[in-house]
């Protein structure tokens, strides 16, 4: 089986899928990181791969669902949690004034004391930019601050995003709607009753 999604190795979406696939006990599966969605969507349409995996928080996502409806199907979705994310600086910005941020992150915190912000394609972007002092602060993974201690520093954390995760196919499934019968949601319709 070939898989795909957005790279690059250290992405949320490798670490989201990898995660998925040894839970679904398919750890020999493999795995194509792309640089967008536009083509993996194709290669998926074309059968040169079996599944995508996308978060449905991504910019794309609409665009890709309403772009290849009748050609990619979901057939699986999930929710998980991302790396725990944090505002981080450099350090040798006193008064840092820039922050990069992927669009998607836009709203996870109060962003009005950073008067210059630039969006990059991934988070993974964001840290480069960072680290390369392109900008003066990002939000990105927490950890990244824990692995650059002499260059970056936490200035708030955020903690990980919980989001929706799509597996698309070139196949739809045969039946109707499908519910997750053991979903802990269930339970507290039950108790509330």
């Amino acid at each position: 089986m070939r898989f795909a999604t957005l790279g690059p190795d250290d992405s949320n979406h490798a670490m989201i899928l990898r995660r998925y696939l040894a839970e679904r006990g398919l750890e020999n599966a493999s795995i194509t990181l792309v640089d967008d969605f536009t083509s993996a969507f194709e290669s998926l349409v074309a059968k040169r791969l079996d599944y995508v995996l996308q978060v449905t928080a991504h910019p794309a996502h609409a665009d890709c669902v309403g772009h290849y409806m009748h050609r990619a199907f979901p057939v699986d979705s999930f929710i998980a949690a991302s790396r725990p994310l944090a505002i981080i600086a450099r350090r040798d910005r006193p008064r840092p004034r820039s922050l990069a941020l992927q669009p998607a992150t836009r709203h996870y915190a109060d962003l009005a004391d950073w008067p210059a912000q630039r969006d990059m394609p991934t988070i993974v972007a964001v840290a480069e930019a960072v680290l390369t002092g392109e900008v003066d602060a990002g939000l990105m993974a927490e950890e990244m601050a824990e692995r650059h201690p002499d260059t970056l520093y936490r200035c708030q954390s955020l903690g990980a995003a919980l989001d929706t995760w799509v597996l698309f196919g070139h196949q739809p499934l045969d039946r109707g709607p499908m519910l997750w019968p053991e979903a802990p949601i269930a339970d507290r319709f039950h108790d509330d009753q």
